[in-house]
């Protein structure tokens, strides 16, 4: 069985799907449900750590562009995105959650993605 951990997308209102200038892009992981998750996985060890890697691209475009990378749990891996020099349209932007687990010695990692389509207008 497969869990919704994360992440999760956090906007200021659901409606808010219009960017404009800078942008904080915010994203939350459920930690209960993540723990189930290793545990179907036969994963047992510590957490060392989560990294988000934010990423964006044109719709209908097929290469992500990163912007940048947060392992700040406290401000939900927040990070900055300037949508100014971008062109007027619609953009997707994915979150690609990573949680690393200290296994026998050894770092194993998963990961999870959370898409999002928005539009910019500058």
């Amino acid at each position: 069985m497969s869990y919704e951990w994360g992440p999760h997308f956090i906007v200021p209102s659901a409606t808010l799907k219009k960017f404009s200038g800078t942008v904080r892009l915010r994203e939350m992981v459920d930690e209960d449900l993540l723990k189930l998750e290793l545990k179907d996985l036969g994963i047992v060890g510590p957490v060392s750590r989560v990294s988000n890697p934010w990423y964006y691209r044109k719709k209908g475009s097929g290469t992500w562009l990163k912007i940048g990378e947060s392992e700040d749990k406290a401000e939900n891996f927040a990070v900055q995105w300037d949508t100014r020099l971008l062109k007027n349209g619609k953009y997707e932007v994915m979150g690609l959650m990573h949680v690393y687990i200290k296994v026998n010695g050894k770092e194993q990692s998963i990961a999870r993605q959370s898409m999002v389509e928005v539009s910019v207008k500058n």
